[in-house]
């Protein structure tokens, strides 16, 4: 089988994709529905959605968690989730992307989508001169520090009849002690980063302007 970075596909269409930034913090209880009722909308014919979050700190589970991964479970509420993955924290100052595409026109190709969530966020940390690289190993994008490398963005998706939720995250300044509750992803070996702590004063302004000009080069056009 090819490798992710191989896998090419027809990810783009030329219909247009909402694009909406939440402002303030979204519970995840609030995002969980609005996915839910926005996937099923998207099923039957409505325009897709790229949605842009910060959430309060929270600890969230894939369908592939082990237990013994989550190292604190009173530090933050712990949610149970239907993405794929392992244990992730979300908090203030990283930003979430709940990406709903119908794939069912997109080449229906989950690897090929998987590819393409990260080819966005490498072609978005390039714009400020962050070199992000994938591990045909494990999933997300990490930066080479030296001897060691560190998570900076990472994957979790889920596909409902054809329609992709959940998505993507983009550690920009959140408070990294936070990922001391959980073996994030369950990688013990590597760590996490963020641009704060690659020493950059990027704002989620310029952040998510990156990240349009970034979605719109691998899925198509925006409104």
């Amino acid at each position: 089988m090819k490798p992710r970075s191989e896998i090419r596909s027809t990810l783009r269409t030329d219909d247009r994709i909402r694009w909406e930034a939440a402002s303030g913090l979204t519970l995840y209880e609030t995002a969980i529905a609005r996915m839910d009722a926005e996937v099923a909308a998207i099923g039957t014919g409505a325009t897709e959605l790229i949605w842009l979050v910060e959430h309060p700190p929270i600890y969230t589970a894939g369908t592939s968690a082990k237990s013994a991964d989550l190292v604190d479970a009173s530090r933050f509420p712990v949610y149970e989730t239907g993405r794929g993955g392992q244990y992730t924290y979300h908090g203030p100052g990283q930003r979430v992307a709940y990406v709903m595409l119908d794939l069912k026109k997109r080449g229906n190709d989950i690897r090929a989508y998987v590819a393409g969530l990260e080819d966005v966020i490498i072609g978005t940390l390039a714009d400020f001169n962050i070199i992000g690289e994938r591990r045909e190993d494990r999933v997300g994008v990490w930066v080479q520090r030296g001897i060691r490398e560190d998570k900076i963005a990472a994957l979790g998706i889920r596909v409902r009849k054809g329609v992709t939720f959940h998505g993507l995250s983009i550690n920009l300044k959140p408070d990294l002690s936070h990922f001391s509750g959980i073996v994030p992803c369950g990688v013990t070996e590597h760590g996490v980063t963020s641009f704060a702590d690659l020493g950059m004063n990027t704002t989620m302004e310029e952040l998510d302007a990156a990240l349009k000009m970034s979605f719109v080069k691998i899925f198509g056009k925006l409104v």
